[in-house]
């Protein structure tokens, strides 16, 4: 079974970019949001498994975010994006579980991180 996928970016370019490339490879994108606001409320009403979630938003951070996300009856596992990569040493402190640099999003890496936590 495909794993639900709610993408969360303020570039729509992105998120539609992330969309084909992870339905392509057997996801199932079920939500996108712009900002942190509507991610907690598609979380909520969607609860997908897993939600991929830039780090800068116009609201809140997506460290925030993954914090009011882990709070979820049935919380999602947090890949946190950026394209600046000296985040990656800063998901260890945080309720996110993984992080991607946005150049290196694909199917195989999300599949990767997923299985490995």
């Amino acid at each position: 079974m495909a794993r639900s996928i709610l993408i969360v970016d303020d570039y729509a370019t992105f998120r539609a970019s992330a969309r084909s490339l992870l339905e392509a490879e057997g996801f199932d994108v079920v939500g996108e949001a712009e900002n942190g606001v509507i991610a907690l409320k598609l979380a909520k009403e969607l609860e997908p498994e897993v939600v991929l979630l830039d780090v800068h938003l116009p609201d809140f951070d997506g460290f925030e975010v993954a914090e009011r996300l882990r709070e979820l009856e049935s919380p999602p596992i947090v890949i946190l994006t950026s394209s600046r990569d000296d985040y990656r040493s800063l998901v260890g402190a945080s309720s996110a579980r993984a992080f991607l640099r946005k150049d290196e999003l694909s199917g195989a890496a999300l599949a990767s991180v997923l299985a490995a936590n």
